[in-house]
């Protein structure tokens, strides 16, 4: 080895190590956001959680046509199995729709508001969630996932109004402004448009082509067949 090697390591410096990269700070878990419960308007809303003891109303999807046999099927189970304190009101809601026959006779059919499904009013806990949701021909609740998600208090009150009525609430097959035959009557085969209904004396005010001029005419909702 040579003077000028010796030289040449001496002058020589150590490669430096690399530093340690700053340590990212840990990330922080976020806070979870209370699940938003879907309306039958379609606009979300947040909902507190249930109180012990308190009775809220929810919405149970049944198969089409068993929604009868289902509330009373929850009304005896709730019995036998000592829950009548936990379970309310069931409803199913129905209406009767006035309909006319091309003889001019009026029919009432009766038919259910929200078919498919029953509203129950109950106080939510593992044993009435369960009660329900083992009901021969419930489907589930309506919720995410069809998890249980009380009706928010106007819901309920429009709900309520419906079901405090003596008699089944009545609507006819027509709205305004649409084009019917006038099917019985001394305006017989008169085309006229629809200005106003009044379910509570089942009469309707059609505007009629009369010589040239519109004529508002009141006939019974049972001489009208509408348009298509």
């Amino acid at each position: 080895m040579t003077p000028e090697d010796l030289t040449s390591e001496e002058n020589e410096t150590p490669a430096a190590e690399p530093e340690d990269a700053p340590e990212e700070p840990e990330a922080q878990p976020e806070e979870a956001e209370p699940t938003p419960a879907p309306r039958a308007r379609g606009r979300a809303v947040m909902t507190r959680p249930p109180v012990k003891g308190e009775r809220r109303w929810y919405v149970v999807h049944t198969f089409t046509g068993h929604e009868n046999k289902v509330k009373t099927s929850i009304e005896r189970r709730a019995a036998s199995e000592g829950l009548q304190d936990r379970v309310g009101r069931i409803l199913v809601l129905t209406e009767e729709e006035l309909r006319s026959t091309r003889r001019g006779k009026k029919q009432v059919r009766k038919h259910k508001v929200f078919p498919g499904y029953v509203i129950v009013e109950m106080e939510l806990t593992n044993e009435t969630r369960h009660l329900v949701r083992s009901t021969a021909g419930v489907t589930g609740f309506v919720g995410p996932d069809r998890q249980a998600v009380p009706l928010q208090p106007d819901e309920v009150e429009g709900i309520l109004g419906a079901a405090s009525e003596e008699a089944p609430r009545r609507r006819a097959p027509f709205e305004k402004d649409d084009m019917v035959r006038i099917a019985a009557g001394p305006f017989e085969n008169f085309h006229g448009r629809i200005e106003e209904i009044n379910i509570p004396k089942e009469k309707l005010r059609v505007l009629l082509s009369i010589f040239g001029r519109d004529t508002p005419v009141e006939v019974d909702l049972g001489d009208v067949e509408r348009l298509s």
